[in-house]
């Protein structure tokens, strides 16, 4: 007998008010992103890439566990994994037709400061992304052993302290979670009655996900303005869920997307790397073409809210700031290196602007709309003052 159609926009509806019954999420974009999530899990075959869902917050009693268990009656085949080995996940995605969804609570504990790097755990993580990633393994005794492809494929959310290595950020929808305000209520959530309440949500996702299935599996939704590369990987399945549902969905889906994508930016300062070439250009060489190597280490370790000045618990110094920017090619594919500047009858090594213009380019955010004004003294490098 053919199910009656359901109506995907009322039953997100649902789902959101559900979410919104327990949780208290910094923004609407996250209860449309979060919910958009909880939908994607049931049609994650029709998908090239599965997005992480990353519920973060600096300080414990932030409604991160909450927010998992809600997603927890609402996502198909729930695998709660607290303490599972990266071993134990891959086998479990690999067997069997039907995929678990995995909820990973207290992240931090496998990739916080004291966790070590975990490097299997990330490794299976980041190659579940793509539908086609797998994780190899040799399997069998001594001399008869040989290697087998594990399929990685999978939803996965996770909920902890601090944050995550870059590589699952960047795959991530990222929900930054607070503790509630005096004035924020939440209903308690009763498992033994609310599990129930989120199961019957759960089913009718499924058979909506089945009535629209085919459809999903051929959309190629139109992303909004700005939204390329990995977060349009991150972002694609969920727009493709609400041009699926209709109504306020698609409009509020892209919305959310801008809003979330536009703040990972803002919290994501990149690479050591190109957080040192981003203060040369917007703090430490502006309006200057060359400066040498005391006089840079010397503003940048000045800045304040900048890592420079404790580096494991040094100041950045002349050989690692070489080795830094070495990473990292000028226009004319070299190694960025320190070259003579003369001075005032002498030479003194240092960098040049024209050096950098092309990594500045290529990995620097876009610079301040009114950039600062050049530090006193810095307006002609050529200046005895840059030598004191």
């Amino acid at each position: 007998m053919t199910a009656e159609p359901i109506d995907g926009a009322a039953l997100l509806d649902e789902v959101e008010d559900f979410h919104r019954r327990f949780n208290v999420f910094p923004t609407d974009a996250a209860f449309v992103a979060v919910t958009l999530w909880d939908a994607h899990a049931h049609l994650l075959d029709c998908f090239d890439s599965t997005p992480r869902l990353a519920f973060l917050s600096p300080e414990p009693g932030s409604g991160k566990t909450r927010a998992l268990e809600i997603v927890e009656t609402l996502v198909p085949q729930p695998m709660t994994a607290v303490n599972a080995s990266a071993a134990a996940l891959f086998r479990s995605v690999s067997a069997g037709t039907t995929k678990p969804t995995i909820l990973f609570d207290e992240i931090d504990t496998v990739f916080g400061p004291k966790a070590g790097d975990n490097e299997e755990l990330r490794g299976f993580l980041n190659a579940g992304h793509r539908r086609t990633g797998v994780t190899y393994r040799c399997i069998g005794d001594g001399g008869q052993q040989s290697v087998q492809a594990f399929p990685s494929y999978c939803a996965v959310a996770v909920a902890g302290l601090g944050s995550l290595p870059d590589t699952i950020l960047s795959r991530s929808v990222i929900i930054r979670m607070r503790r509630r305000a005096r004035n924020e209520k939440v209903e308690p959530f009763r498992a033994r009655v609310h599990e129930a309440e989120g199961h019957k949500l759960r089913d009718r996702l499924a058979t909506w996900a089945e009535q629209v299935r085919d459809a999903v599996m051929g959309a190629w939704p139109t992303m909004p303005d700005g939204v390329t590369d990995r977060p349009a990987d991150v972002w694609e399945p969920l727009i493709a869920v609400a041009d699926a549902v209709g109504g306020e969905w698609p409009e509020r889906a892209r919305a959310a997307c801008v809003e979330l994508v536009t703040a990972s930016k803002a919290n994501d300062k990149g690479s050591l790397g190109v957080r040192l070439l981003t203060d040369l250009r917007d703090h430490v060489m502006v309006g200057i073409d060359r400066l040498p190597t005391v006089a840079i280490l010397d503003r940048l370790n000045a800045l304040d809210d900048a890592p420079w000045a404790d580096l494991h618990g040094k100041p950045l110094d002349n050989r690692r700031l070489s080795k830094m920017l070495a990473e990292y090619m000028t226009a004319d594919n070299e190694p960025i290196t320190s070259r003579n500047i003369k001075t005032g009858g002498s030479v003194l090594k240092g960098y040049y602007a024209a050096d950098l213009t092309d990594a500045w380019a290529r990995y620097c955010p876009p610079p301040p709309e009114s950039p600062l004004p050049p530090l006193p003294g810095t307006e002609n490098a050529t200046c005895p003052a840059l030598m004191r």
